[in-house]
């Protein structure tokens, strides 16, 4: 059974203050931990339930807490919970200048939904993608919505939350890196040359990108819509548009 002090701990992790507070977050479900248990990644302690325990090997230095279903789904943060909850460490990426010069790099400005957030990194993942550069006004990597959408994959990302503008400024001056954006005023992605080194801004789901980063911009590009309805959706969602974008990338560096 579970201490009060426990169960106080990880429900309040679900709020970004006390997640700063104890340095800690909340990673649930079976894949995921299964995927942050692969990578080694740095866990405080595991909930879980005995038949999850029986099939998975664990370091023999991570603390466990065995119980039943019905624990779990009293602290889960999930509609469906699963058989294992994972309290894990936060850890301070370092912002390595020289990595984000000599390969592809993500950059999120005021992308506030969770859940795109989370399936933005699972996208950077799949793609090779290693480095995300994000403003403060991003959603929170480790959001338990965020942690959830990308599946296991934010173990292996580092996402840097930064003043953006300022950084994309001297990475232009100074380093000569093209920084790419899509725009509804942009060139077809399909038609222009695509650079194997640089940054790919994707905006807010609603303002797109900022003005202060959008005077930054190096090319703005177009995903073109493809309806012959007169009538036809404004834009894509913005994960959607960072899967496109990032395939097209890949594609041409073949």
């Amino acid at each position: 059974m579970l201490s009060k002090a426990i169960i106080k701990l990880v429900s309040s992790l679900e709020q970004k203050k006390y997640r700063l507070e104890n340095n800690l977050f909340v990673a649930e479900g079976n894949k995921i931990a299964e995927e942050i248990i692969k990578t080694n990644f740095p866990i405080k302690f595991l909930i879980a339930t005995s038949e999850w325990l029986s099939k998975n090997s664990l370091n023999k230095n991570i603390e466990i807490y065995e119980v039943e279903e019905s624990e779990i789904k009293k602290i889960s943060f999930q509609k469906t919970p699963q058989s294992v909850i994972a309290v894990c460490n936060i850890i301070e990426n370092k912002l390595d200048i020289s990595e984000i010069e000599q390969n592809l790099t993500l950059a999120l400005d005021n992308v506030q939904d969770p859940g795109n957030v989370g399936t933005i990194i699972r996208i950077a993942d799949w793609f090779g993608i290693k480095n995300i550069l994000a403003s403060y006004s991003t959603a929170d990597v480790y959001n338990p919505k965020v942690i959830q959408a990308t599946m296991g994959a934010f173990a292996r990302m580092k996402v840097h939350y930064i003043l953006l503008s300022e950084l994309l400024r001297k990475l232009k001056n100074n380093n000569n890196l093209i920084i790419y954006g899509t725009t509804l005023n942009g060139k077809n992605i399909y038609e222009q040359k695509l650079e194997s080194k640089g940054i790919i801004v994707m905006g807010s789901e609603g303002n797109g990108i900022s003005k202060p980063v959008l005077e930054i911009l190096s090319e703005q590009l177009l995903i073109p819509n493809f309806s012959n309805n007169l009538q036809k959706s404004e834009s894509l969602n913005v994960a959607t548009a960072t899967a496109i974008v990032c395939s097209e990338f890949r594609r041409q560096q073949k």
